[in-house]
């Protein structure tokens, strides 16, 4: 595919870096000659310096022949009418743009239809989405999900005292009745596809993919997890993440304190959620914090303008609120072992989830003409594997033949098999079917079609 990306900042960047490793032509525009250099120096991309709001540059960037732009400027405005210029140019290419202010959001629908946009993407309200699911399966270290919301893959830690600690993956199987699948293994840091014989132990890190109703369930059967519902959340930040999460949560029932400094910003959060407490304060300040009630916080969610003021937030909650679940949202700094190894809880990356949403619209917009479309992309483990929701549309190669039979490539693992209201855990018996929603989870990476697990 040839592809255009308007815009080389660091979501710019990772999208030009994924979409290069799987061997698309990818060309970056940028009016700053020095943000082309890393890209033109470290990945097989071309590179055109100019400004992506015009007709002249976008036509020097091939927009003529382009599959699909995406603009991921700094700029809505920008990004929006290179989108239309791209549409202008081109009927046939597909338009992603980026889309920031909660002033557009009502009217996104509308910049689709107007401007022919194939998606338009919010990183605050997708870090929104991502902190909300966090917080409503608090023991999860990571939540992803699939066929509708159906079902999740959870991220879990393996406890001393966990039944799954010394249990073989096969026996967790059947101890859930089949309704719960182990799909990756950590074990002293080496990330893998675990088989039937793999022993858990205590410190594993583990994902398992399961129906959303038997979540309940399978933290009660395991032991030594409580699935405790939060009901009291404090926000450190009044952003444009912190108000759509206070949306959401306050929704939901759940009670929400806001810290924020700017009182003119306070009195617009207060004039908008009727339902969220919102205080005028410093989070920096300690007493701010306690007085209003850090320590019997069930969820403490630091998303201030500053990741270093965060993760500090983060490491004074987790001392003096030690049972309260963490989220620390960091928007520059690089995710990296030391920060991993803080006891801040879940780390929401905005821009890392922007671009996962846009490789996902991408991945699902190839033409896959074997007969299936990628539904869902998640990057798991940092990077290293990828789950796909595939939905089954034609027939092809994989269909009406057991999966021992259908001989898989290593390392690819078919999570799960949702059959109209039916959710299946497959066996090597089990037989993909036209019209199936399929999971599969696989260190892999670059699939395409459901026909790429085949070896």
């Amino acid at each position: 595919m040839n592809v255009i990306i308007v815009g080389c900042g660091r979501v710019g960047y990772i999208i030009a870096e994924h979409l290069s490793n799987e061997n698309h032509d990818v060309t970056l525009v940028d009016s700053d000659e020095a943000k082309l250099q890393a890209p033109l120096t470290n990945l097989d991309v071309q590179a055109v310096v100019g400004n992506g709001t015009t007709f002249s540059t976008l036509k020097e960037a091939g927009v003529k022949t382009a599959d699909i732009l995406i603009a991921v400027t700094s700029e809505d405005e920008m990004n929006m009418i290179s989108c239309m210029i791209a549409k202008k140019a081109n009927p046939n290419c597909s338009t992603i743009a980026r889309v920031r202010k909660p002033e557009y959001l009502p009217e996104r629908n509308f910049f689709k239809n107007a401007i022919g946009m194939s998606m338009v993407i919010n990183p605050e309200l997708a870090a929104a989405k991502e902190i909300y699911s966090l917080i409503s399966i608090p023991n999860a270290l990571e939540v992803d999900s699939f066929a509708n919301g159906r079902i999740e893959l959870l991220k879990v830690k393996v406890t001393g005292n966990s039944v799954l600690n010394g249990m073989k993956v096969s026996d967790v199987s059947r101890k859930f009745d089949r309704k719960v699948l182990i799909c990756i293994l950590v074990h002293d840091g080496n990330i893998s596809i675990p088989n039937g014989s793999t022993v858990l132990s205590e410190g594993d890190m583990i994902s398992v993919i399961l129906p959303k109703a038997y979540i309940s369930s399978f933290y009660n059967s395991v032991g030594n997890y409580t699935l405790k519902p939060i009901k009291n959340v404090m926000i450190a930040g009044g952003g444009t993440t912190g108000y759509y999460l206070a949306e959401m949560l306050s929704d939901a029932g759940i009670n929400v304190k806001i810290i924020e400094s700017d009182l003119a910003r306070c009195q617009d959060l207060s004039d908008h959620l009727s339902k969220v407490e919102v205080i005028n304060g410093d989070a920096e300040n300690r007493d701010t914090l306690l007085e209003n009630g850090l320590e019997d916080m069930d969820a403490f969610v630091a998303m201030t303008t500053v990741d270093e003021e965060n993760i500090f937030l983060s490491l004074y909650a987790n001392k003096v609120a030690p049972d309260c679940k963490l989220i620390t949202r960091i928007q520059k700094l690089q995710k990296d072992e030391i920060i991993t190894s803080l006891p801040i809880g879940n780390i929401v990356i905005p821009r890392e989830l922007t671009a996962e949403y846009i490789l996902q619209h991408v991945r699902a917009s190839m033409d896959t003409a074997r007969g299936s479309n990628v539904e869902a992309l998640y990057e798991l483990m940092d990077g290293a594997v990828e789950a796909l929701e595939f939905s089954i549309s034609e027939e092809s190669a994989v269909l009406n033949t057991t999966l021992t039979e259908l001989h898989l490539k290593p390392s690819i693992l078919v999570a799960s098999i949702v059959r109209g209201k039916r959710i299946i855990t497959p066996s090597g018996n089990d037989m993909i079917q036209l019209n199936d929603t399929v999971i599969i989870v696989t260190t892999v990476k670059g699939l395409k079609d459901i026909t790429d697990i085949i070896a």
